[in-house]
């Protein structure tokens, strides 16, 4: 019997990593071994990124890996330099990694950068666990001094701070915003509490034992934990996301649909270089760019069109290569205008001499001038 460490479902419910005490490997539904990968040994974090088709993963060295699940081939792999990771997690809103470490501090990183984009200290000691909401603006943070912390992203300030009896092992955030929390064997669910500052818990449930994990069901109302005599699982209202697009997550599919959305997925993954900390910048429009193309793009190809002919001469593709011609030619007399107004000045330089070194042009006529 070998320990595992994680477990992180794929793009597919019928794929999952493990993460066990020495390689990482991939299993479908039934049990079956499907891959082992070595270069991954001694995982102790993983975290999946759907959007990407990226598992992340972090090992006891401090080397944070990342591996592109489609293809099979490693992405990243990134040097920390800040220890055992003491817990992980990610942005949904910008597939970001959020690293606790044991300084108290939360590093955030991308796979195309070898720095941290940002690093926050959120506790004097140890951080137990964080979790970021699905909007991806909040951040819950629990360290060993008994402390919960909410932070906001965007400016990386505290807003609310809760003192609790003892330090929560497990924080895990719902699709409705609601905050479930873990100490020892006791379940503790916060409501709203990002926005609202009370200490009052919505609803609270005794386990059997101590629980080590926890997390919240997608478009279901019900909590599972994993304790030491096994999995449990509660009903907790207002949880889940009621109303769900069947054309993005679609909880009721079947075989077929299930290959249809597979194939659109991976159709529409993004590439590794496109996860940054403010995605807002992938919305915008480089002006300076959009103006250069503009002025280089001739007006007069637009009102052209090439006239139509018999016999099989008006393809389309054969329409195009005539307009395709006629844009560079319109390229060239562009370029040939701009040469010529820039040399229009007087003194400039041509082939070594000015305009005014040239001398007229002479025929055999010319010497009875």
């Amino acid at each position: 019997m070998e320990c595992i460490e994680d477990v992180a479902w794929l793009h597919q419910e019928t794929m999952l990593a493990v993460a066990q005490k020495q390689w990482l490997y991939i299993y479908d539904n039934n049990g079956i071994e499907i891959h082992c990968l070595k270069t991954f040994n001694d995982v102790l974090k993983m975290e999946f990124l759907p959007f990407h088709f990226l598992l992340a993963t972090c090992n006891n060295r401090s080397y944070l890996k990342y591996l592109d699940t489609s293809i099979g081939k490693e992405v990243s792999t990134i040097h920390t330099c800040l220890g055992r990771p003491s817990a992980m997690c990610h942005n949904p809103d910008n597939a970001v990694i959020h690293l606790g470490h044991s300084t108290g501090t939360v590093t955030l990183w991308s796979p195309t950068v070898k720095e941290p984009l940002a690093k926050i200290l959120c506790h004097k000691t140890v951080i137990r666990s964080c979790a970021v909401d699905r909007t991806g603006f909040y951040m819950a943070t629990s360290g060993q001094d008994s402390r919960m912390k909410i932070f906001d992203i965007r400016n990386f300030k505290p807003l609310h701070d809760y003192k609790l009896p003892d330090s929560p092992q497990c924080l895990t955030f719902s699709q409705q915003g609601l905050l479930a929390t873990s100490r020892n064997s006791l379940v503790e669910i916060y409501k709203d509490p990002c926005r609202i500052s009370d200490d009052g818990v919505y609803m609270t449930h005794r386990a059997e034992d101590r629980i080590h994990d926890l997390s919240f069901c997608p478009y279901e109302d019900v909590l599972g934990f994993g304790h030491v005599k096994g999995v449990s699982s509660i009903l907790i209202p207002g949880a889940g996301q009621p109303n769900f697009d069947a054309l993005e997550a679609n909880p009721y599919r079947g075989k077929k649909q299930r290959q249809e959305m597979e194939i659109r997925s991976l159709l529409d993954k993004l590439p590794p270089e496109m996860i940054s900390l403010d995605n807002t910048v992938l919305g915008k429009v480089n002006v300076a760019e959009l103006k250069l193309i503009e002025h280089k793009k001739p007006s007069k190809l637009a009102k052209f069109q090439p006239r139509f002919r018999k016999k099989g001469k008006s393809r389309s593709g054969h329409r195009e290569g005539i307009k395709e011609g006629m844009r560079q030619k319109l390229v060239r007399t562009e370029v040939k205008k701009t040469h010529r107004v820039n040399n229009s000045s007087e003194g400039v330089e041509l082939y070594g001499k000015t305009k005014k070194e040239f001398e007229p042009y002479k025929t055999t006529l010319s010497r009875f001038k």
